[in-house]
């Protein structure tokens, strides 16, 4: 178990990872990784019952986690390679050609903690909810999480899983809404809005509990809340208000910094608010 201001070092840590992998290759999406460092660190160092060192694709006897939003690698990859799922010195080889660590993930590589590709949005939580069911199945008590993109709730096939979930009380999955108001072509209101979101996972018999996903503190009590209401006969919904590109004060309030690299001079800047509490790769 880590206190809180052990999971603030990491996620730190783990911002300064994001702008270093994505400047490295000038490719990938540093904007909603940052936002959800806060979250990831806290899911994998503090709430999921998890063996990286014993890692295995059925995911028997242990929480799982499946990111749908794909796009958000760098987080991902930080948090694992902290987490020991694999070296931290491998981010190095982040979206270079032939390595484990492509930009999206895919279990093509064998990368521990991968077990889906993903990224082609709107089917994470389909496969959550599968996941969920089969532990259901096989008598397995631990939890499935999941990680959706506020954006990508304009996609038809989540509602379908949202509906589905909800209607055969799926309660052992908790699933979360990076909800930063932002997407590639703009703010989501403007794009395609969502309107009450909270509202309509209710309709759909979900239980939300809904959180400020860059304060450490709220975090992890809003997942440990999320965690009692699982086994109620209902799934669950994490709304997560986020900011994209937290940490880094040009990469803020703005959506151009989605899937847009810094150059030199920005790396510098971004690098100059991010402090360095574990040593960089």
């Amino acid at each position: 178990m880590a206190t809180i201001s052990e999971l603030k070092d990491i996620a730190a840590q783990v911002r300064r990872d994001i702008i270093r992998m994505v400047h490295a290759v000038q490719s990938g999406h540093p904007g909603g990784s940052l936002g959800c460092a806060d979250f990831l660190t806290a899911l994998y160092f503090e709430i999921m019952d998890i063996d990286p060192q014993h890692f295995t694709k059925n995911g028997n006897g242990e929480d799982m986690f499946f990111i749908s939003n794909g796009h958000l690698t760098p987080v991902l990859y930080s948090v694992m390679a902290h987490r020991g799922y694999f070296p931290v010195s491998e981010l190095a080889t982040f979206r270079k050609f032939g390595t484990r660590l492509q930009g999206h993930p895919t279990p093509a590589e064998n990368l521990p903690g991968i077990r889906i590709a993903s990224g082609s949005l709107g089917q994470g939580l389909s496969v959550s909810i599968g996941a969920a069911l089969a532990k259901k199945f096989n008598g397995d008590k631990h939890v499935v999480y999941a990680l959706t993109g506020d954006g990508e709730l304009q996609e038809g096939q989540v509602w379908e899983a949202i509906m589905f979930a909800g209607a055969k009380g799926v309660d052992n999955l908790i699933a979360t809404v990076d909800y930063n108001g932002k997407q590639i072509d703009g703010p989501t209101d403007e794009v395609c809005s969502l309107n009450d979101i909270v509202a309509k996972f209710e309709a759909f018999n979900w239980k939300v509990v809904q959180m400020d996903g860059n304060k450490m503190e709220e975090v992890v009590e809003g997942l440990k809340k999320a965690k009692n209401e699982l086994h109620k006969g209902q799934p669950v919904m994490v709304v997560m208000k986020t900011e994209m590109g937290m940490g880094v004060d040009f990469m803020m309030g703005t959506h151009k910094w989605h899937g847009t690299p810094p150059n030199d001079e920005q790396a510098a800047a971004a690098l100059s608010q991010l402090p360095e509490t574990l040593g960089d790769f």
